[in-house]
């Protein structure tokens, strides 16, 4: 039998290059008999590459991106920064146009972004820099919310872990589920993850912009198990309820009842990471009232359920 013909995945380290986002590409497409792929790492140029906390030597430069099929762009250090060399983008949009497949981890969407390919489509990175992808790119839409954005020739991911989940989807595109999940049980991985990475992010409530209104906060935050509305808050606050509304969204990003709603479900987290508590009971103690409205708010913004976050972050899970 003829040996099947390898598939080219090239691995982009750009500078200040992110140690776990280059391996899992390079580890995941590596070459053996489950997997018939050939990867290439390179750079801007072949040579040494400062990365993030380890330096790199890479033998290929962008001669490689013409070579590959697939090319992954990991993510780097300060991307809101400054855009690629103009050489790198130009070769990153070269490759797409000869049909290249071009999938970015993390901050490596950065990367992408400036070669205008994610204009008009939907795209993510770490939660982190979602803020900053938006406002650098105000023509891409950024979802903070997954894991990874499929979007056919150009692909995006999360923080570095979901990376691996880029990878494994990528796989199940190209050789089926069964060769996935032969992967991911080698990597000691899920086949899938539950839920988006909002589920990561410390907390769902945003850090305020202003001090306006910080006593009002801190006193809805020791109320959430009670009825809070948006008179309530006002009154408190001095304020009316419309001055309070637009100041609020104003410092925050989000309305009062929404800004209480992801305060509520932040509490929720903590118990269910820290308690043993019910999910009736907690729903109770965070002023949700039932179960199934906490499920329902649970998923809305983190995207899982709460059970299934239980299982991933309490403690001794």
């Amino acid at each position: 039998m003829p040996s099947p013909r390898l598939r080219r995945v090239a691995v982009l380290v750009l500078e200040g290059a992110k140690p776990l986002d280059v391996g899992i590409p390079a580890q995941v497409f590596t070459t053996r008999a489950s997997m018939p792929y050939e990867v290439r790492v390179c750079g801007a140029a072949p040579g040494p590459v400062a990365g993030d906390g380890l330096s790199y030597h890479v033998v290929h430069g962008l001669d490689a991106l013409a070579w590959a099929e697939t090319v992954f762009i990991p993510g780097y250090r300060f991307p809101d920064r400054d855009d690629p060399p103009p050489a790198v983008v130009d070769a990153l949009s070269d490759a797409h146009a000869r049909g290249t497949r071009l999938a970015a981890i993390s901050t490596g969407a950065f990367a992408l972004a400036a070669t205008g390919l994610l204009d008009g489509r939907r795209a993510t990175t770490h939660w982190h820099y979602t803020r900053a992808l938006a406002a650098r790119h105000p023509s891409v839409l950024v979802d903070e919310n997954v894991l990874f954005v499929d979007e056919g020739s150009v692909l995006t991911s999360a923080g570095a872990a979901s990376g691996i989940d880029l990878c494994l989807h990528v796989l199940r595109g190209d050789l089926g589920v069964a060769a996935s999940n032969h992967a991911a049980r080698r990597l000691v991985a899920a086949p899938y993850r539950s839920g988006g990475q909002a589920q990561y992010v410390p907390r769902s409530v945003p850090e305020p912009l202003g001090e306006r209104f910080a006593a009002t906060r801190e006193w809805a935050l020791h109320r959430l198990g009670e009825p809070l509305t948006l008179e309530l808050l006002a009154r408190h606050a001095g304020v009316s309820p419309r001055t309070f509304s637009r100041r609020f969204a104003e410092d925050t990003g989000y309305t009062p009842m929404q800004w209480v709603m992801r305060a509520r479900v932040d509490m929720a987290r903590e118990l269910l990471e820290r308690s043993e508590r019910s999910v009736e009971r907690i729903a109770a103690d965070v002023g949700l009232g039932t179960g199934a409205n906490l499920r329902l708010h649970f998923r809305r913004i983190l995207g899982t359920t709460p059970s299934e976050y239980r299982r991933t972050f309490a403690r001794g899970g």
